[in-house]
């Protein structure tokens, strides 16, 4: 199985871009403080999927997948973060993202544990 061939990576791989695309409105003197984070937070997810798909079990997988689901919450509460700030408004496609990328993982992880018994 590859990275690429994965719904959830996919899925990811568009929250980056839009995580990218709402980086852009963090005011500049946030631009090594929580816009880093955020941004760190979202290549993260794709990361670890990728990373977990490259080891030699679906158990490895799993524990990738577990990473990326913390990387998610973590990008999840920075754009809480940064809402709150009024750095910029709610955006409903970056929402919409995160939930569906979460579904994504959960599903995957819940199909390999599965695929076990």
């Amino acid at each position: 199985m590859t990275h690429k061939n994965l719904d959830a990576w996919n899925k990811s791989m568009d929250l980056v871009d839009k995580a990218y695309e709402i980086a852009k409105e963090f005011p500049k003197w946030e631009d090594f403080i929580l816009k880093q984070q955020f941004l760190k937070s979202a290549i993260s997810i794709p990361s670890n999927i990728s990373e977990g798909c490259g080891r030699s079990s679906d158990k490895e997988l799993i524990r990738f997948l577990d990473i990326s689901l913390g990387s998610l919450a973590e990008l999840d509460t920075q754009y809480e973060i940064a809402v709150r700030l009024s750095y910029f408004s709610r955006n409903n496609d970056f929402e919409i993202l995160l939930t569906d990328s979460g579904k994504l993982m959960i599903g995957l992880k819940r199909y390999l544990q599965n695929k076990k018994r």
